[in-house]
Formats: C-alpha cells, structure tokens, sequence
C-alpha cells in the first residue's frame, strides 16, 4: 500500500471511528467527552505511527508493537485520554502490591465502553455483530491492570449489549448509571 493510500485510510478510518464514538456518547449524554474524544490521534506522535502502520482492519498500534517492541502511538495515546484504564495505573500507597488501577470515573468508564464498541465496528464492518466487543474484552482482561469497579461496570455493559442491544444498553447508561452525575 502506498504512502498517500496509508495516510488516506487512516485519517478515514479515524475520523469514521471518532464520529461514531460522538454518536455513542451523545447517546449516552456524554457531549462534552463525545465531542473531545481522541484528538490525540491527529497529533504528529500519534498520527505518523498510525500511518506508517495502518493496515486497515486492525489497530496500526498493534503493527507498530509488533515491528519495534513497542508502540510509541500508544504511549503517547493512553497517557492522555482518560478513557483508557491503562491512564489510570499507579503505584498504590501499599508499594508492596505493585501496579494496580486506580478506580475511574463513572463518565470515562462509559466513554471506554462507547470506544470499544465503535472501534469493533470500524474494524469489523458489515461483520460486526453485538457481542463482539464482549469477546475482545475477554480475550484480554487476564492481562488488564484495571480497577475492580470499572472493570465489573464495563463486562456488565458489554454483556448487556450482547444479550439486550444497543437500544436498550444505551437508554440504561443514561437513564440508570449517568442518572444523577
């Protein structure tokens, strides 16, 4: 693929996956962080990376990691959007412990699931179906340093979206877990 195909398909598909984020969060009443959501990704760190490695049906981030060792992008990336649990790992006051999440904020926990969802449907296109988010997340979560709470909130989201829909998972964020915040 060429340079001008790569720098196309990735600002396409990061413009497709941040619009979609909006829409769900809006959905969820959450207008503020719909509107902000991954302005990251357009900065140089972020973007060249993503170009550089874009692939088209997978996270340019994971070729990078699997190229150099690491991913430069997603450093840079979850160390500024605090929708990510990885934002939110730190030393706890019981050093003996080690990394542990922090508990996150209710609003960002739900941003997490808005992105999650919207970026299995950018992946997976007319493929996707409702519980494929649910499965990436068990995929992964024996290697997730996230915090108790937010990690039960999430599976319970993503669980209820499998089984009961869009519809009525994102009426429930709304009218149930953002009631009063």
């Amino acid at each position: 693929m060429s340079l001008i195909e790569r720098f196309k398909g990735h600002l396409t598909t990061i413009n497709q996956h941040k619009l979609m984020v909006m829409k769900h969060c809006f959905r969820c009443g959450l207008y503020k962080q719909g509107l902000l959501h991954d302005l990251s990704k357009y900065m140089p760190d972020e973007f060249i990376p993503g170009v550089r490695y874009f692939q088209g049906d997978r996270s340019p981030n994971n070729a990078q990691r699997e190229a150099e060792g690491c991913s430069s992008a997603w450093l840079h990336h979850k160390g500024r959007n605090k929708h990510h649990f990885e934002y939110w790992i730190d030393y706890p006051v019981n050093k003996a412990v080690g990394l542990t999440g922090m508990q996150m904020p209710v609003n960002y926990v739900i941003e997490m699931f808005c992105d999650r969802v919207a970026a299995c449907k950018t992946y997976n296109k007319d493929k996707y179906k409702n519980e494929d988010a649910l499965n990436y997340f068990l995929r992964g979560q024996e290697h997730y340093v996230m915090h108790e709470d937010a990690k039960n909130l999430l599976y319970k989201l993503l669980n209820m979206l499998s089984v009961k829909g869009e519809d009525y998972t994102f009426a429930y964020i709304r009218k149930v877990v953002l009631k009063n915040k």
